[in-house]
């Protein structure tokens, strides 16, 4: 009898070192996936704040790379690792489409937005309008139109009052739309013309007007999958989120426009 015990003990060893094996690959599920965002430097305070409620829920692991549209638009045409890319203007997504670089069926229209003067506080006695910053003798800033959407659309506007050839000589031009913004506070400029959406937070300066939409090309922000992404999936999840009632509240904090199909 003695040897029987001991025959169904041995038995059962096997199974007891299975049951303390660790976790097989499959098993090990809670393993957060990683994303890389690639998004326009004007979405990162609401980027920021949507960000851990979405990692909790999902467990998902954001990482975001914000910068000018343009310069992400390099970067992704030279490989570089992304997943998902939120651009402030559509020039650098359709250039992206025209190559191949984006998932098309992925691409929604996200946010709309509005383009202001801001105007430092000790200019307030100085620049009532627009066309006082041609008589003043100090810069003003803007993004580089080649690279930075707002730096397009604020071309755009200038050219419309037909005030860019005047103030052309005295215009700072900036990486994006933040460094005005920098600029402007810090008083070494007068002016700036930014996103509305970037004028949240200022505190040294104040909008004194916000550009005509028909003056410039609609401010739109597009976004859309890569086509190389290794996490589509977990891209997407959060492509969707970002339209979700939750995300769009703080979009609208920080001063965005949701755009409606």
């Amino acid at each position: 009898m003695k040897k029987f015990y001991i025959f169904i003990f041995l038995l059962t060893i096997p199974f007891t070192l299975a049951s303390c094996k660790p976790a097989s690959s499959s098993e090990n599920s809670s393993k957060p996936r990683n994303i890389t965002v690639s998004a326009a430097s004007s979405l990162k305070d609401a980027l920021i704040e949507i960000q851990p409620k979405f990692e909790k829920e999902n467990n998902i692991k954001l990482t975001f790379n914000l910068e000018a549209s343009g310069i992400l638009q390099k970067q992704i045409e030279e490989g570089a690792p992304v997943d998902l890319f939120i651009s402030a203007g559509n020039k650098q997504i359709d250039e992206l489409e025209k190559k191949n670089l984006i998932d098309r069926s992925s691409k929604i229209n996200l946010l709309k937005n509005k383009l202001v003067l801001i105007v430092g506080n000790d200019y307030k006695d100085k620049i009532k309008s627009v066309t006082d910053l041609v008589t003043i003798k100090d810069k003003i800033s803007m993004g580089n139109p080649l690279t930075v959407p707002a730096g397009q659309y604020a071309k755009e506007s200038l050219q419309y009052l037909k005030l860019m050839d005047k103030l052309s000589d005295k215009i700072v031009p900036a990486k994006d739309v933040k460094q005005v913004v920098t600029y402007v506070e810090n008083n070494e400029v007068a002016a700036g013309i930014v996103f509305k959406s970037d004028a949240t937070t200022i505190k040294h300066s104040f909008i004194l007007l916000t550009f005509a939409e028909n003056s410039h090309n609609p401010i739109v922000y597009p976004a859309a999958l890569i086509n190389n992404s290794k996490e589509k999936e977990a891209g997407n999840k959060f492509l969707q989120y970002l339209s979700s009632s939750d995300a769009q509240k703080i979009f609208k904090k920080y001063g965005f426009e949701i755009y409606e199909k």
